[in-house]
């Protein structure tokens, strides 16, 4: 793993360091949902990355063993991107996210039902969420 440069001890220091951009987490956000994404998938999404920071992040992710590359199975001049566990582990975090938002925003009519579910039963939904990535 590249050696990053503490600013602190203090955890959330710490996490900000690999995380602390606008970019990180939408790229874990994608591979939460598409389970696997190819550097041409992640240019498509509606934020608009532009390339050199979305290779700039990819090489951060896969430094701090968040993501995997893989070969693409029909193409050798693509990869594909995967969540490793310790991106996995993140859904969590992406969650509180969703209903930190839902309590001062206003969230989007496709995230209703997955909202719902999560009031419902937040640890079963993350449970069911892992087992059916990790598949």
């Amino acid at each position: 793993m590249k050696e990053i440069k503490k600013r602190s001890d203090c955890p959330v220091s710490c996490t900000l360091d690999v995380f602390g951009d606008k970019w990180s987490f939408l790229i874990i956000r994608d591979l939460l949902f598409a389970k696997e994404c190819t550097y041409g998938d992640f240019l498509k999404s509606k934020e608009g990355i532009a390339t050199n920071i979305l290779a700039n992040r990819l090489v951060t992710l896969e430094e701090n063993k968040v993501i995997q590359k893989f070969e693409h199975p029909n193409s050798k001049a693509k990869v594909l991107y995967r969540l490793t566990k310790k991106g996995i582990d993140l859904l969590p975090v992406l969650i509180e996210i969703h209903l930190w938002f839902d309590k001062y925003g206003e969230i989007p009519e496709d995230k209703h039902e997955m909202l719902e579910l999560v009031k419902k039963d937040k640890t079963a939904f993350i449970e069911n969420f892992i087992s059916s990535i990790e598949k």
